[in-house]
C-alpha cells in the first residue's frame, strides 16, 4: 500500500486516546476509513463526570471562539447543544473585570466570547456525538504499549487491557493516530520499531495552579460582571481568575511560578489571593462558600514535537493534540487547538490536489497549532526563570516584543486595537492582524487610552488610570 491516507488506502484507523483530540480525529477519519477504533486507557464514565486521564480536568477550562467555530464545523449544532446544557457564555471584555500589566481593562462592547462550563460536560457531549457513528468503536480500559511494523511503516498497535496479569495483543491498522496527550510514550514506541523520535522543543516557566470550586452568595461584592481575571506577567508573576461554571458555581484558580506555587491546603489557598496586586478576588472569596477541595496542577510546560523535521519515521503514523503540541494551559488554547487540528486533518485528507501523505498531513496538523504555540511560547519566554530550548531569544524578539507591548497597552481601552487583539488570542484571526495599518497607527502614534483606576465592577465604570 502506498503512503496514502485517503479514501482508497485506509480501511482501519486506530486512534490512541479518547479525549477531545482523539475523539475529533476519529470523527474525521470515519469519513475516509471503513472503521475507526478509539483506544482509551481510562474506563470512560457514562455521564459528564471527571476522569483520571485528564490531569487538568478539575481546573479551569474555557472554549475560545476558534474552538467553537471548529466544533460546529465538525459536529454541526454542537454549540447549540452546549448552550442547552447550561454552559455559561462570557463576553470579552464586557463580562470580565480584568487587570493586566498595571491596567484595568475598560469593559467595552464585546468582540469575543468564551464558554466556561466544566470540562467533563463538554467532553461528554463530544463523546456522545462522535460515538453515535457506527463506524467508530471505543475500546476503553485498555492501554497502548507499543506499535507494530517497521521504521518505514506502522501496521498497528500493541494493546493491553488494564489489570494484573493481562497479556498484550495486537490490533492491525492502516493508520495509527497518537492522541494520548502530553505524556505520550510515542518516542519509546517509535524506537522499538527502529524509527526515530521527533525533536522536542520545550519552554517551561515552572508555573503551577491551584483550583477550587466555590458557590457565590449574597455576601460577594455586587457586580454585573461574570468573572475576574488578574493576568500574570514578567513584573507580576501571580495570577488569579474566577469564572462561572453554571448554577451559581464558580471556578477559582490561582497560579504562581516554581518555588512559590499555590498551596493545596484549604486555608492557605485563600491566603494566597493576598499576593495578587489588588484585593478584589480576596474580597469575593470572603463572601463565597467553598464546594470542593483544592486541587493542584504542576505540568504546564510548552512542548512541541517536531514530526515535520527530517528523520527516520514510519508512514501510517500521525500525532495530534497535546501529543504533538502541548501548551501552558493558562492561555486557554488546548480544547480549541484540538478542534482546529481535526479541521486541519479533514482538509488535508480531502485535498484532491495532492496525495495526503503522512508527512504532508502531519505538517498540516502542526500548522494548526502554530499560532497558539507562538502566543504561548512567545509570552512564556519573557517570564522569569523560563527554561528550555524554546526559551532562547531570537534576533527579532526585542523589536517584536516592544511593538506588541504597545498593542497590549492600548488593547485595554481602545477597540481599534482591542478587537483584533482578542481575535488573535481566540484563534479567529492570524497574528498578522496585529500589523494591519489601523492597528499599527494606533500602537505607534495614539496615546494610551484612559482606563479604570479601580476594578470596574459595574458596566460603564471607566475612571482614569493612576
Amino acid at each position: 500500500m502506498a503512503d496514502d491516507l485517503g479514501h482508497r488506502g485506509t480501511r482501519h484507523a486506530v486512534v490512541i486516546g479518547g479525549s477531545l483530540a482523539g475523539l475529533l480525529a476519529a470523527r474525521v477519519l470515519a469519513e475516509h476509513a471503513e472503521r475507526v477504533t478509539v483506544v482509551e486507557r481510562d474506563r470512560l464514565p457514562q455521564g459528564p463526570d471527571a476522569r483520571a486521564g485528564v490531569p487538568q480536568g478539575r481546573h479551569l477550562h474555557v472554549l475560545i471562539e476558534g474552538g467553537q467555530q471548529a466544533l460546529d464545523e465538525l459536529l454541526p449544532g454542537f454549540m447549540d447543544e452546549l448552550r442547552e446544557l447550561g454552559a455559561p457564555r462570557v463576553a470579552m471584555p464586557t463580562d470580565m473585570v480584568q487587570w493586566q500589566a498595571g491596567q484595568w481593562f475598560t469593559r467595552l462592547p464585546a468582540s469575543a466570547h468564551f464558554y466556561s462550563g466544566p470540562r467533563p460536560q463538554l467532553e461528554w457531549l463530544v463523546r456522545q456525538r462522535v460515538l453515535a457513528d457506527p463506524r467508530i468503536e471505543l475500546v476503553d480500559g485498555t492501554e497502548t504499549v507499543g506499535l507494530t511494523g517497521t521504521a518505514s511503516r506502522v501496521t498497528g498497535v500493541r494493546l493491553r487491557e488494564r489489570g494484573a496479569g493481562q497479556e498484550p495483543r495486537e490490533l492491525a491498522a492502516d493508520l495509527v493516530v497518537d492522541a494520548s496527550g502530553r505524556s505520550t510514550k510515542a518516542a519509546d514506541w517509535l524506537a522499538a520499531i527502529g524509527a526515530e523520535a521527533p525533536h522536542e522543543e520545550t519552554l517551561d516557566t515552572g508555573l503551577a495552579y491551584g483550583s477550587r470550586v466555590y458557590k457565590a452568595t449574597d455576601a460577594v461584592p455586587v457586580t454585573d460582571a461574570l468573572g475576574y481575571y488578574i493576568v500574570p506577567g514578567p513584573q507580576q508573576p501571580y495570577g488569579g481568575v474566577i469564572v462561572p461554571l453554571g448554577d451559581g458555581h464558580h471556578m477559582v484558580t490561582f497560579s504562581g511560578l516554581r518555588g512559590d506555587e499555590p498551596p493545596t491546603d484549604e486555608g492557605e489557598f485563600e491566603e494566597y489571593a493576598k499576593r495578587l496586586p489588588h484585593p478584589v478576588i480576596s474580597e469575593w472569596l470572603a463572601g463565597a462558600e467553598p464546594v470542593t477541595a483544592v486541587h493542584g496542577f504542576r505540568r504546564t510546560a510548552n512542548i512541541r514535537r517536531r514530526y515535520d523535521r527530517p528523520g527516520r519515521r514510519p508512514a501510517g503514523f500521525l500525532a495530534t493534540g497535546d501529543a504533538l503540541c502541548a501548551f501552558n494551559p493558562i492561555y486557554g488554547q488546548g480544547m480549541a487547538v484540538a478542534a482546529l487540528s481535526a479541521v486541519a486533518l479533514r482538509r488535508a485528507l480531502s485535498d484532491t490536489r495532492r496525495v495526503p501523505s503522512t508527512r504532508r498531513v502531519q505538517r498540516a496538523l502542526l500548522d494548526a497549532s502554530r499560532q497558539a504555540w507562538d502566543i504561548s511560547a512567545g509570552a512564556d519566554k519573557k517570564m522569569p526563570g523560563a527554561t528550555g530550548d524554546a526559551a532562547r531569544p531570537k534576533p527579532a524578539d526585542r523589536v517584536t516584543g516592544w511593538y506588541l507591548a504597545r498593542v497590549q497597552e492600548r488593547a485595554a481601552g481602545d477597540a481599534v486595537v482591542g478587537v483584533p487583539f482578542r481575535a488573535v488570542l481566540t484563534l479567529t484571526a492570524p497574528l498578522t492582524s496585529l500589523f494591519a495599518p489601523t492597528v499599527v497607527r494606533a500602537a505607534l502614534f495614539s496615546p494610551v487610552p484612559e482606563t479604570p483606576a479601580e476594578p470596574p465592577l459595574r458596566l460603564g465604570d471607566r475612571g482614569t488610570r493612576d
